[in-house]
């Protein structure tokens, strides 16, 4: 009996993983679906689990945020619409990084791998996967998107990302504020679909619904020992970043 956890936060991709699992010639226990990192911490301190597939942004953190936290002895396979986390995964006892939206052929891929680690049980195999991995560079070079499409009444425009001080999901749809101040309507519907799409060294997601950019923050207040509050160019009015959050803004905004 192979034991698994999947650590997701998007319910269908949950889905498709156990579909993935289902279908496999393997005895499989599949002991929790977890989609926060508190939960994971709470059952990985008290469950004995063979593999974690894991997603990386989780409801209420990073999934780094359990590996940093408490030692994990079972392989991970990463599965992540986010390729910039790939040298982390491999410092996380990541053994393969699914980005998303992978395909059946790519999870068997990956399944095999854990279980020829599984079955010779060497830790230097281990190492020498990783190195491979590394060496082949499975990780294609990222193209960030420069511009949006926005479709207005008159016609179609452009939007040039340089120019965008921050993004706002609100009730299913999601607008981009330039540095002018205006409001634009997008085609994305969710900030996960725009965060991928843009170079996480100036962009960053500072609540589940805000995603600022770095060149136009002019000040950051305390609202409490957790709290910040941001100040960008051209908006009114404060952007909140989430206690969940603050820690890795702080490391962000320094680089």
């Amino acid at each position: 009996m192979i034991k698994v956890l999947i650590l997701e936060d998007e319910i269908p991709a949950r889905t498709k993983l156990k579909r993935f699992l289902i279908e496999l010639d393997a005895t499989i226990e599949i002991v929790a679906e977890i989609d926060t990192v508190e939960a994971a911490i709470e059952l990985l301190c008290n469950t004995d689990v063979d593999l974690v597939f894991s997603d990386i942004e989780l409801r209420d953190g990073n999934a780094f945020e359990i590996y940093n936290k408490i030692p994990v002895n079972c392989p991970i396979i990463f599965t992540t619409a986010y390729d910039q986390f790939w040298m982390n995964a491999f410092e996380s006892n990541g053994i393969d990084y699914l980005l998303k939206p992978f395909s059946k052929e790519r999870f068997k891929k990956s399944w095999n791998k854990f279980l020829l680690l599984r079955n010779t049980n060497n830790h230097e195999n281990i190492l020498l996967n990783k190195l491979q991995h590394f060496l082949e560079g499975n990780m294609p070079a990222t193209q960030y998107k420069k511009r949006f499409t926005v479709n207005a009444r008159q016609g179609t425009y452009f939007l040039e990302i340089e120019n965008i001080t921050f993004f706002e999901a609100t009730n299913g749809v999601v607008f981009a504020f330039d540095h002018l101040g205006k409001k634009h309507l997008l085609n994305e519907t969710t900030l996960k679909e725009i965060e991928v799409q843009l170079n996480p060294s100036g962009f960053f997601r500072i609540n589940r619904s805000e995603l600022v950019s770095k060149k136009y923050i002019e000040k950051i207040e305390r609202i409490s020992k957790n709290v910040l509050a941001l100040k960008l160019k051209s908006c009114a009015k404060l952007l909140n970043a989430s206690q969940s959050n603050t820690a890795s803004f702080k490391e962000w905004i320094e680089k």
